[in-house]
């Protein structure tokens, strides 16, 4: 197996216990937080850092509070903010990752650091407001409308991120290989069709109408 999953996901939507499944059942690494903790190590910056910088759009008062950080690093970029170097060494440890085999990635604009990788299979998963409602309400025991303020902001910051390293849309269908509706199939049946595009992209087949090279020409 080659492919490398990155998955993109609406707040509630489910997409990381899908991510989880899917690398348990598969038998491959999965990274979220474990992310943050390699680029920690590689970087040689507190993994603190990474965490209050982890999926967080450009703030231009927190990076100046923060950058005075960088100055008491050893090699640090002159012309770096100490931003700009947890995202380098956050995209850094995500190519450096998928060189290692395949794996699941969540978030952190895994799908972009890997756009030339022809292992990549890159996924959004989403779901009606409601579903996304009624679950994040349950696990983290609020009421609906804290549940849908909690997402909305959420949701905000994880796509002012994609969006300013990216320069793509997030959640929008050019953006990724597929993106999937979790409430449609429910989490496991969307566990099983990924499971499924990964034994495609692993052992594709051919189209009726592509020419078979072993068969000689009429």
């Amino acid at each position: 197996m080659k492919t490398i999953i990155t998955i993109g996901r609406q707040f509630g939507s489910g997409g990381k216990e899908v991510g989880i499944r899917v690398a348990k059942e598969l038998g491959i690494p999965f990274y979220d937080k474990e992310l943050l903790q390699e680029a920690a190590k590689k970087s040689g910056l507190c993994e603190k850092i990474f965490e209050n910088f982890d999926e967080k759009p450009k703030s231009l008062l927190y990076s100046i509070a923060m950058d005075s950080y960088m100055f008491s690093l050893p090699g640090s970029g002159a012309g770096e903010s100490l931003e700009q170097q947890v995202y380098l060494a956050t995209y850094d440890t995500i190519r450096q990752i998928a060189s290692q085999g395949p794996c699941v990635i969540i978030g952190r604009c895994a799908d972009y650091a890997l756009a030339d990788d022809p292992n990549r299979l890159s996924l959004f998963i989403y779901a009606p407001m409601d579903v996304r409602i009624a679950r994040v309400a349950k696990r983290q025991n609020l009421t609906p409308e804290k549940a849908r303020q909690l997402i909305l902001k959420t949701d905000k910051r994880r796509a002012s991120y994609y969006e300013y390293y990216s320069a793509q849309r997030w959640g929008a269908v050019e953006s990724y290989d597929f993106c999937l509706d979790s409430s449609a199939l429910g989490l496991g049946g969307t566990v099983e069709l990924i499971r499924t595009m990964v034994d495609h992209k692993e052992h594709p087949v051919p189209s009726p109408t592509e020419e078979d090279p072993t068969q000689p020409k009429a």
